[in-house]
């Protein structure tokens, strides 16, 4: 009869182990971590798109932009005026507003930059007007 051996690993085995698995996360953790900075970035783009096309369609109903003040809700609630809310063939989004990738409400004014009708964008990353990098605005901006 044969007696089997039950020895462990050693600690200088386990050591190395850990060190290997520490480098390869050094080394793909940053890349995975740009990546998700990257696609979130791309989600702003896609969903600030999404919220222009709306609002220019509505405008083709009811014949303007919503003020800053009467704001966004007009893409999925009827206006109150009952002469605009005759003329709302809404709702134009099948959701209420999302918000911007890292939680915060797109920002929405009037009127943008460079002659834009409206500013519609998200503030980035860092939630705060200005910025570079992934902590830049993005969209639409208003002056």
């Amino acid at each position: 009869m044969k007696v089997m051996d039950n020895r462990g690993f050693t600690l200088m085995e386990m050591i190395v182990v850990l060190v290997i698995i520490g480098l390869l996360a050094g080394l793909v953790g940053p890349r995975l971590f740009t990546k998700a900075d990257e696609s979130k970035v791309e989600t702003a783009w896609i969903q600030i798109k999404m919220i222009k096309g709306a609002l220019y369609t509505m405008r083709l109903d009811i014949g303007r932009f919503p003020t800053p003040e009467e704001g966004l809700d007009w893409l999925y609630t009827p206006p109150k005026d009952l002469r605009l809310a005759k003329l709302w063939k809404g709702p134009y989004l099948d959701e209420k507003i999302p918000s911007d990738p890292w939680g915060a409400p797109y920002q929405f004014g009037a009127p943008g930059l460079e002659g834009q009708p409206f500013a519609l964008y998200s503030f980035g990353a860092d939630g705060k007007k200005g910025g570079s990098g992934y902590d830049a605005d993005i969209g639409y901006p208003s002056g």
